[in-house]
């Protein structure tokens, strides 16, 4: 069969520029690529973030079987959107998304255009779905996927088997081989991905990804993690894990092992503050062998915020922790959670705390009810709806309140995009894309590249 997956672009009206903070390899996908090379499937990648025009040129010449589509909240629309285009442009083709909207909210793809929803890790059900198409079985019912079975109605496979992390073969790099030095991170480019561990044990408010895996922390074998490495040419590697130092022992024995080996990169990660002052040992060797730089997500500088958001840090272990990552010689970016609730006051108390603890490259998202947070439990207080009574999804790029703000919207967003402007000098020093003469004129955008954990790093389909 021939394989179609497609990484959705966003909308320029409504998200700016947000494909270009940021534009990372679809990992998510060259996972999903790999077992379908793996069957025999004749398999490819559009990544409309950087090939936008191509869509009715690939359906054409592909002639696909099967279309996946993975995405965010943000990208929920445009996925169905995607989904009807394809149904049109290629109406043989069974349609499959998957993501972590898909697991958490499904019924926003309960819809005739689609066939199949993924939900959780992906690779698992998808092997098994292609597997049933290409023997011309019927696909429902398979745990783990909603399945269309007649009439827009959807049935549920059941819970997907138990999670074996090893059992995943190695995403496959080589079917984006032409797009690979175009992917980057701010000024890492190019970069690829790397994930060693999938989960997370902690319960910030804020936040829902532990959800995907039901709070379970799964962790890839050292031995495959170093030899994925060493497949990879990029020299910039950002490790997508939601937070890989957790288990300080197993990363001493990665970081030895990829020491052994000799291997030669540039690593960019995510880090709480507290695991890193924990573990300074293990964050030492991690700078010997090339961790330049540290995501750590501040949140907030207010220690009632902290304790609201669950954290489990104070103001003042924050301030230590940045003081301590500069000690050591590795760069920090920092996210900053701004509340609909801020005022004029709180928004000058954040760009002080900023300039006077030396933040180097400071982010900022707006708190927004993210689907699997208690604050999405129900949609009240949204304001943007759909006219089917389902929230204005595009708008949850954590980039525009879609809440009430305290302030008047207008003088809301000023002051938001206020702190990029104060702080874009950091960014044009270390030659973001964003802050140069050449460059786009709209540098607030850049926090729809690595700002807490945003759509544009973390990989929705697996």
């Amino acid at each position: 069969m021939r394989v179609l997956l497609i990484y959705p672009n966003c909308r320029r009206e409504i998200i700016g520029y947000g494909d270009e903070g940021a534009i990372a390899e679809p990992l998510a996908l060259e996972y999903l690529a790999s077992v379908a090379i793996a069957l025999g499937h004749e398999v490819q990648i559009l990544d409309l973030r950087l090939h936008p025009d191509k869509l009715d040129l690939t359906l054409l010449s592909a002639q696909p079987d099967v279309v996946g589509v993975t995405g965010y909240s943000m990208h929920v629309l445009r996925m169905l959107e995607l989904c009807r285009h394809v149904r049109r442009m290629a109406p043989q083709a069974t349609t499959v998304v998957g993501g972590h909207h898909a697991t958490i909210m499904p019924e926003d793809f309960k819809v005739a255009e689609v066939d199949h929803i993924v939900t959780g890790e992906g690779v698992g059900p998808f092997q098994i779905l292609l597997e049933r198409l290409a023997a011309d079985q019927p696909v429902a019912p398979l745990a783990g996927v909603w399945s269309q079975v007649e009439d827009a109605a959807f049935v549920f496979g059941g819970k997907a088997p138990e999670f074996d992390i090893d059992a995943i073969p190695p995403p496959n790099r080589a079917v984006v081989a032409a797009d690979r030095s175009r992917y980057f991170i701010d000024w890492m480019k190019p970069i690829a991905l790397l994930r060693t561990t999938v989960g997370c044990p902690y319960r910030c408010s804020f936040c829902s990804l532990w959800r995907i895996m039901d709070g379970q922390y799964h962790r890839r074998d050292i031995d495959r993690v170093v030899e994925e490495i060493a497949s990879i040419k990029e020299r910039n590697i950002f490790l997508v894990d939601d937070e890989p130092f957790i288990n300080a022992k197993r990363m001493l024995a990665l970081g030895q092992a990829i020491q052994a080996a000799g291997l030669d990169h540039d690593y960019f990660a995510y880090c709480r503050i507290d695991t890193f002052m924990n573990h300074l040992d293990v964050m030492a060797l991690w700078r010997d062998i090339g961790l330049k730089r540290l995501f750590f997500g501040v949140e907030t500088i207010f220690d009632a915020e902290l304790a609201s958001y669950q954290k489990r840090q104070k103001r003042d272990e924050i301030i230590a922790g940045l003081n301590m990552a500069r000690e050591m010689g590795i760069a920090v970016m920092s996210n900053f959670i701004v509340s609909p609730r801020y005022g004029h006051e709180e928004f000058a108390q954040l760009a002080r705390f900023i300039e006077d603890n030396g933040v180097d490259y400071p982010t900022f998202t707006i708190l927004t009810p993210i689907p699997g947070t208690p604050a999405c439990e129900s949609f009240d207080g949204i304001l943007h709806m759909q006219a089917n009574g389902r929230p204005n999804w595009e708008l949850f790029d954590l980039q525009h309140p879609v809440t009430e703000t305290k302030l008047p919207r207008e003088e809301f967003m000023r002051e938001y995009f206020g702190l990029y402007r104060l702080f874009g000098g950091a960014y044009a020093r270390a030659g973001h894309p964003f802050y140069q003469p050449e460059g786009l004129a709209a540098p607030h955008i850049v926090a729809a590249a690595p700002a807490a954990r945003s759509p544009a790093l973390r990989e929705p389909l697996r």
